[in-house]
């Protein structure tokens, strides 16, 4: 069975290592999606531990659609009663790009009518009543070629389910474990967020050290469907026996607002880690540490709204982190003055979006533990 992971602009690489640390090897990626072979089983063991990804999808078919006669008849060859039953709610969802059949509305109706004459065709029953369980048909036509899908996720992945307190500027938890993903942040490295709002990086940071799966307490879509034989179990247990129990490095997490420290501190306790953090009110200049080698990652403010105060606000906070001589530091940002205020060349920079928002991850690295701290993390 041909599998796909889309993923956001800028952590294919994140993925991809995930992927590789999952036992699947170098998958290829391509148009946004890393694709890989699995059955059943692999489909729950991504849903239930991948970290960044945004979805996973089964790849049913793919074939030419230079029309709407060759869309419809390429969709209806496909067995969709193995999937889909007489009540099944039918959704759509797809795009095209390059090709003759540009109406993406039209495109998903064509398909949608081939899937419903087929089931009404190998069940005899003329009235579908699309009352029962959901399940989300992709139509994918890129340079006259239709790739369709289905959605075993539902609700994307980056919907952990601890995170249910609204509050501003929210970093999607999908991002978040990109940025920790990516940094130097390993088993033995204290760790800070000066800037956590509602507690997305260190409630993800903790998820990480903890190796607890992030998907471990939700439900996804495919388990509703026909013939899909019961494996979420046996994945919740593989991921569960798999978690560190032991003793973490030292999370912090720190604001300005006591209202985001309360939330973050709910969503905490939501997500089973509210004891492997601890959280300060308090002003990002204030921060620092006797801890070696630790790890920084935020998510700074960078709404317009406080445009004219984010040149001293990054100003502050490379201050700060340069008392840290021996930490690294990574920042996600959308302000372009960024790197200017807050001082001193990136090591690296990453394109990346966040909440349609395009940014910068920032990376600024500390420097090397030495052989005796190594031999003591």
């Amino acid at each position: 069975m041909k599998l796909s992971v889309p993923v956001a602009f800028g952590v294919e690489a994140s993925v991809k290592r995930q992927l590789r640390q999952l036992g699947y090897g170098d998958c290829p990626a391509l148009q946004g999606r890393i694709r890989l072979n699995g059955d059943w089983l692999d489909v729950a063991r991504l849903n239930i531990n991948l970290r960044a990804g945004e979805r996973v999808l089964v790849e049913l078919a793919e074939f030419p659609a230079p029309d709407f006669d060759a869309l419809f008849d390429g969709v209806y060859s496909i067995p969709w009663e193995e999937y889909i039953g007489a009540d099944f709610r039918i959704l759509m969802d797809g795009k095209c790009v390059n090709s003759r059949l540009m109406a993406i509305k039209t495109s998903g109706g064509i398909a949608k009518k081939a899937i419903v004459e087929r089931l009404r065709a190998k069940s005899g029953i003329h009235t579908l009543s699309e009352r029962g369980a959901r399940i989300v048909v992709g139509v994918f036509i890129v340079n006259d070629m239709a790739s369709i899908t289905l959605d075993t996720t539902g609700d994307g992945l980056h919907k952990r389910g601890y995170r249910i307190k609204t509050y501003s500027a929210p970093l999607r938890e999908t991002t978040a474990a990109a940025m920790i993903e990516s940094s130097f942040f390993r088993a033995g490295k204290p760790f800070a967020d000066v800037f956590c709002g509602s507690g997305t990086i260190p409630i993800e940071a903790a998820l990480y050290m903890r190796n607890i799966a992030p998907g471990k307490h939700r439900s996804f879509d495919f388990i509703q469907w026909m013939h899909v034989p019961e494996v979420i179990r046996i994945a919740r247990e593989e991921a569960c026996d798999q978690e560190n129990h032991g003793q973490i490095p030292l999370i912090c997490a720190s604001d300005i607002s006591g209202d985001a420290i309360e939330i973050a501190k709910f969503h905490a306790a939501r997500a089973g880690v509210g004891t492997d953090i601890r959280f300060f009110t308090r002003d990002m200049r204030m921060f620092s540490s006797d801890e070696r080698c630790g790890v920084l990652i935020s998510n700074p403010p960078y709404g317009e709204r406080l445009k004219a105060h984010l040149p001293e606000l990054y100003r502050d906070f490379g201050k700060m982190y340069r008392r840290l001589p021996d930490w690294s530091c990574y920042f996600l940002s959308g302000y372009d003055g960024a790197p200017r205020a807050f001082g001193g060349r990136p090591d690296k920079m990453r394109r990346m979006w966040n909440a349609g928002i395009p940014c910068t991850l920032y990376s600024y690295y500390g420097a090397p533990p030495s052989e005796k701290t190594e031999s003591n993390a």
